[in-house]
């Protein structure tokens, strides 16, 4: 983007602190002096947060991988052309909570919709558009299911009664995506209590984008 800004996300399963941490990144940049946004996918402008209750509301058979595959991108095109992209020009550092590898990992990896397809579908509506950094929040599947079930989520805990099996493939399948693009991203244990993950989330920030934040 010419604008200078930045686009950091936020990966990983259920109950893995991604929106504790990207509430604690926003901070520490903002406090670093830098014009920040914070968003989330699916969502994070209106067309795409009524999408979102689609998505993360009812039965876990509601729709198919695919189904969810095809609501995510259209969400998704909302969302970049809405809030990213405008946030991105206009030199705001914009740091979201979840972005496409979730959409790899939970309707590819462990939804079985082939990663090709998911490829092609991401770069109709974003072209060769990436994230500058994304930061993988490790966690056991079992571990991760118990922190949502005690976190609870107002209604939006569909793809968290989807069963322990498919959040076992959902982790391999973020791990892979981290081993894959070692480049963009960057795998942190989020079994640490939430100061270390975050203090890790800095040395991510300094040593990928050369860039310092105070704790």
């Amino acid at each position: 983007m010419a604008g200078g800004g930045r686009f950091i996300t936020f990966e990983g399963g259920e109950g893995g602190g991604k929106s504790t941490q990207a509430a604690l990144l926003v901070a520490a940049l903002e406090r670093a002096g830098l014009p920040v946004l914070r968003t989330r996918e699916p969502g994070g402008a209106p067309g795409a947060e009524e999408i979102r209750r689609l998505l993360v509301e009812g039965a876990p058979g509601r729709w198919d991988a695919l189904g969810e595959a095809l609501l995510v991108t259209a969400a998704r095109r909302d969302h970049l052309v809405n809030t990213v992209w405008p946030a991105l020009e206009a030199g705001r550092w914009v740091v979201a909570d979840r972005f496409a590898d979730s959409t790899l990992a939970y309707q590819g990896y462990a939804g079985g919709v082939p990663l090709r397809q998911l490829r092609q579908l991401y770069r109709i509506v974003a072209g060769d558009f990436a994230p500058d950094l994304t930061l993988i929040l490790d966690v056991p599947a079992e571990i991760g299911l118990a922190r949502a079930k005690q976190r609870g989520g107002a209604g939006e805990d569909r793809f968290e009664r989807m069963g322990l099996a498919f959040h076992a493939k959902l982790r391999a399948g973020f791990r892979a995506i981290a081993r894959r693009e070692a480049e963009r991203c960057v795998l942190i244990d989020a079994t640490a209590d939430v100061g270390a993950v975050h203090a890790a989330v800095r040395a991510a920030i300094a040593e990928r984008l050369a860039l310092r934040l105070g704790a």
